[in-house]
């Protein structure tokens, strides 16, 4: 795990587009929330609900083609294609202190525990 970052890979029986994953998992409760189709700048991830604007669960396809069986989930900033722009902003203007503000706070650790508690399920939901 690199700072601030916590990443956890799952590797799927069949193959999907992001699309279709999502399909797969819609109706599921997760311990991290509802899951959503996000569309951020130009890529389509799937998003639970954002703790704060610096920590959020994404699922994102791993790898090249349309479609795989690699998925990472991810702790990262809040998705959308409205806070692309913001958190950059933001970033710019603190020299860099917001994205150090998301690796430390209290919320931090919270969706670190989210990321595996998520993984965790994909993983025995045998898709």
């Amino acid at each position: 795990m690199a700072f601030g970052v916590k990443t956890k890979n799952i590797k799927t029986k069949n193959s999907y587009t992001i699309e279709s994953f999502f399909d797969a998992i819609k109706d599921k409760e997760f311990t991290a929330g509802t899951p959503s189709l996000t569309k951020h700048g130009m890529a389509t991830v799937i998003t639970f609900p954002a703790l704060d604007s610096q920590n959020q669960v994404w699922i994102m396809k791993s790898g090249f083609g349309k479609e795989t069986q690699k998925f990472s989930i991810q702790k990262s900033t809040q998705a959308g294609m409205d806070n692309v722009a913001k958190n950059a902003a933001l970033d710019s203007i603190t020299g860099g202190l917001f994205s150090v503000g998301g690796m430390i706070s209290e919320n931090t650790k919270k969706c670190e525990k989210l990321v595996d508690a998520t993984a965790k399920e994909l993983s025995e939901m045998n898709l």
